[in-house]
């Protein structure tokens, strides 16, 4: 057992003041903020996280959805996924973030997990959770044992020479679809960063996954308001049908005028390194009919830059066929 302090932030202040005394943001952190703790724990148990400091945060005021001038939605950082997932207005407006949320993890995890600890969810990589087993992302400049090794389920976009580990969040792929930004508090005071700019792609630094800074503290998820007239939907193709990653998956928001698509925003899950914002798609359709032919090519060009490994390359026709059929299943509701 690793022996560490436990405190309660009685305000924002104090909690980031406690963060704040972490060197590192990432792997290894001194600090570690406590929320749901749905990974954190199990991190800890398996030697994979030894914070110094843990500071629960669950008193703090953070845990509402609330509707914002202009028509979006303010979701706090300690609204647990269940109340996200049920909540009316995201029924009715984001159907795509329940969808996402609903098809992740189980009944009773989903009770306990917070937005923004969903948000921070770290890879499932046999390797990054195995201390026996060196790996970038936790021990910098170890090597990556994922690329000679166990890939199946790892990402094919974004990768590096230094790390393979997919994403494993559902919600992040429909908050990428979304454009939704983040709000941070922290020693030098507020920011919001665009969910696109949010995650960091492993490049020669895995270990960094996020941009947020020692003593950062994320308040907030706001959605802007839906496109008047937009459908959405997510799919997720995974070996079962409940409690599993997706090998791939799509989050797809469309508007359809005169069948033809208006907008389309679109993000991929399962196969990226960082929730995947298919922009190449986007811009392929946007102006094009809802010509199903056209969904394969659409496909295409999003997966074109794709690396897969000695036992993932699958990925990257399941991938494809998992835009086209969220393509269509989402103009198919606006015919």
């Amino acid at each position: 057992m690793e022996l560490f302090e436990f405190s309660r932030a009685a305000s924002a202040p104090d909690a980031i003041a406690a963060g704040a005394k972490s060197k590192t943001a990432q792997q290894g952190a001194d600090v570690r903020y406590l929320a749901g703790g749905t990974t954190l724990y199990d991190l800890m148990k398996l030697d994979v996280e030894r914070p110094q400091y843990v500071v629960d945060i669950n008193r703090l005021p953070l845990d509402r959805v609330e509707k914002i001038e202009g028509g979006g939605l303010r979701i706090g950082a300690l609204a647990r996924n269940s109340v996200v997932a049920h909540h009316p207005d995201v029924l009715k407006h984001y159907p795509v973030l329940s969808q996402a949320i609903l098809q992740g993890a189980s009944g009773q995890i989903r009770n306990m997990a917070s937005t923004s600890g969903n948000l921070l969810q770290r890879t499932r990589c046999v390797y990054f959770r195995d201390v026996t087993m060196p790996c970038n992302k936790r021990e910098p400049g170890s090597g990556c044992s994922a690329i000679e090794g166990f890939n199946r389920n790892l990402a094919i976009l974004g990768t590096s020479d230094k790390c393979i580990a997919s994403n494993p969040s559902d919600q992040n792929v429909a908050l990428m679809a979304l454009g939704a930004t983040v709000q941070i508090q922290g020693p030098k005071g507020e920011r919001t960063v665009p969910i696109g700019e949010f995650f960091l792609l492993p490049g020669n630094t895995p270990q960094r996954e996020t941009v947020l800074l020692p003593g950062d503290l994320i308040t907030h998820i706001t959605l802007p308001a839906m496109p008047t007239g937009a459908t959405s939907l997510y799919l997720k193709l995974r070996d079962r049908a409940s409690y599993e990653f997706a090998l791939a998956s799509a989050a797809v928001i469309a508007v359809v005028n005169d069948g033809k698509f208006d907008s389309v925003q679109i993000a991929m899950g399962g196969v990226g390194t960082i929730p995947w914002r298919a922009s190449a798609a986007e811009a392929f359709l946007k102006g094009k009919s809802t010509d199903p032919t056209l969904y394969r090519a659409a496909a295409e060009a999003v997966l074109k830059d794709a690396r897969p490994q000695s036992e993932n390359g699958f990925k990257v026709e399941l991938a494809k066929r998992c835009l086209v059929h969220a393509l269509t299943l989402v103009t198919k509701e606006q015919a």
